[in-house]
């Protein structure tokens, strides 16, 4: 907030006065409990925030309205007024059946948009057939190895009708051309399809580590499906740029806001690179965050990274359309913060931070289920969950109110202090040549494992508490009811896989595989290709072989 000169001095004369008596004479008889607070990434705390700890902010300039340059408050004029943030919950897990179930009963009960999680073997290009499959089929997210079980997974869903995110990276070209070949085997064209692909390969080698090919090719294909989504899929979001990983590795919420956008703006140059009108694609970009327990901190990242995105898009790259600065954010509450000891607590934590997601202008939230620490959610588990959103929107009131933190002193000035530290890393990225440089060179990868180091450090000696973990602990109850992934699901992949390969063409599948492999080495888009090797039932694994033998594999090198 702007101040005249003449209200600054008379803030801070105040406030001067207040420190050497009511504190000072506060601090005698009650010492503070720390010696220092600070948020959880480190951010220092002062005693107090009022209007002359922000002296150099300018209202419009930093803060604004919502729906405005440089979208602070928001990206949507009415925000939640004119309609509540998508529910989503994650859904992925055995067969294409199982999981087909799972989407049923979430849409029968208020989901509003389709979220899926894969199995490692499909993450890593591998079918269930394959030997580093084994044990690991339908195991943390639903096996697919061909269009076959695409068709399985969304049968009896409309995809013209609802919106699909896909949690997978390495593979996500192969992923969203199988989406594809189902709609339009619906009737449904490719233009109408909306959703998110997650398709952030740059996370992948700093956090999440599931990869096939080295960094520099992952990103071109990446990049291929931007290029062709907004060619031919125009409501379709083909990259979320996740910084969720990042933070579950044991990131910050700075180094996560600054490894996020550095992360966007190389796949914006990358765009921008090939030829590309950064005002043709940059629209349908969209973000991934975690929501973790400092509740302003978490508040906070959201709005700074709202602005930061805007001013770097028209800064650095010039986009003309304010489609272009939009900053559109999916958010999930924070995996690694739930605990195995006294579950139950998971509920409140994940309240929490659901509520946080919301009150930093979310355009997307899926909520944590409390025994995600033990297994796959339940039914049950995840019925919580998805109440939990509906509780926060229908029954709290904050979705009356744009922006509702707007103008407060700590928040305000702890989203200038967001900011300034992260532009500071990506300053740093950019003297490196880049992001692809800086995780080719182990920046990121090194920053991460200091953080996680220095916070598991903290909770061993319980300078940080965990409720129920090295506080207030207390013997553990029954255990509760956990998801098991039937044993007989590999077998039963591997049989449809059996059947597709008998059925199918060989000489088309031949053909088509050849098709993928000429483009990828002729340094062509590989989507289209890719689409004609699913239809003609090329598997998973097979396509992604073919990348493998042109590019090679990827092995991390484990510096820190």
């Amino acid at each position: 907030m702007s101040f005249s000169t003449e209200d600054l001095a008379a803030v801070l004369k105040e406030r001067s006065s207040w420190t050497a008596e009511e504190l000072t004479q506060a601090l005698v008889r009650l010492p503070r409990r720390k010696k220092e607070f600070h948020t959880d990434s480190g951010i220092p705390i002062p005693d107090v925030v009022d209007a002359t700890t922000r002296r150099s902010a300018n209202e419009l300039r930093d803060v604004g309205y919502p729906g405005r340059f440089p979208f602070t408050r928001g990206p949507q004029p009415t925000m939640y007024r004119g309609r509540l943030w998508t529910m989503r919950q994650f859904a992925g897990f055995g067969s294409p059946e199982d999981t087909n179930k799972r989407f049923k009963y979430l849409l029968e009960h208020g989901v509003t948009g389709l979220s899926t999680a894969f199995d490692m073997p499909a993450l890593m290009g591998y079918d269930a057939d394959h030997s580093m499959s084994r044990g690991e089929v339908g195991k943390e997210g639903v096996a697919v190895s061909s269009l076959r079980d695409f068709e399985l997974l969304f049968d009896g869903i409309p995809l013209a009708d609802v919106t699909t995110s896909m949690t997978i990276n390495a593979t996500a070209p192969i992923a969203l051309a199988m989406y594809v070949a189902v709609a339009e085997a619906q009737g449904t064209p490719r233009a109408k399809l909306g959703g998110t692909l997650q398709n952030d390969m740059l996370k992948e080698y700093i956090a999440q580590k599931e990869w096939m090919v080295p960094p520099g090719p992952a990103v071109k294909m990446n990049c291929d499906v931007i290029e062709f989504c907004a060619r031919e899929m125009p409501r379709w979001n083909p990259v979320s740029v996740s910084g969720y990983h990042i933070r579950e590795a044991g990131a910050t919420a700075v180094q996560e806001l600054a490894f996020t956008i550095a992360d966007g703006l190389a796949y914006v140059q990358e765009c921008v690179g090939r030829g590309l009108d950064v005002d043709s694609f940059a629209q349908r970009l969209s973000f991934f965050w975690d929501v973790h327990n400092d509740f302003f901190e978490e508040v906070a990242k959201f709005r700074a990274a709202r602005r930061m995105w805007a001013r770097l898009m028209r800064d650095r790259f010039k986009a003309r359309k304010t489609e272009s600065l939009l900053l559109r954010t999916h958010a999930q509450t924070a995996g690694v913060s739930l605990t195995a000891q006294q579950p139950l607590n998971n509920v409140v934590r994940v309240a929490l931070q659901g509520l946080a997601a919301v009150l930093g202008g979310t355009q997307s939230l899926h909520t944590n289920s409390l025994d995600e620490t033990y297994a796959l959610p339940t039914e049950q588990a995840v019925t919580v969950a998805l109440r939990t959103q509906q509780i926060i929107a229908h029954e709290s009131g904050v979705d009356r109110v744009i922006d509702p933190l707007a103008g407060s002193h700590y928040v305000e000035w702890l989203t200038d202090e967001m900011e300034t530290r992260a532009m500071e890393l990506i300053t740093k990225i950019d003297e490196m040549g880049g992001m692809l440089k800086a995780v080719e060179n182990g920046f990121p990868q090194r920053e991460i494992a200091e953080s996680a180091f220095r916070w598991q450090r903290e909770v061993e000696t319980e300078e940080r508490l965990v409720v129920g973990v090295n506080a207030f602990q207390s013997a553990e109850g029954a255990p509760i009811a956990t998801l098991k992934v039937d044993e007989d699901v590999q077998a039963a992949q591997i049989e449809r896989l059996r059947l597709v390969k008998a059925s199918r063409d060989g000489a088309a599948v031949a053909r088509a595989l050849a098709g993928v492999e000429r483009a990828a080495r002729d340094g062509a888009n590989v989507m289209l290709p890719i689409i004609a090797a699913v239809k003609a039932y090329g598997t998973l694994g097979e396509i992604s072989d073919v990348f493998r033998k042109v590019f090679g594999v990827y092995r991390d090198d484990g510096r820190f």
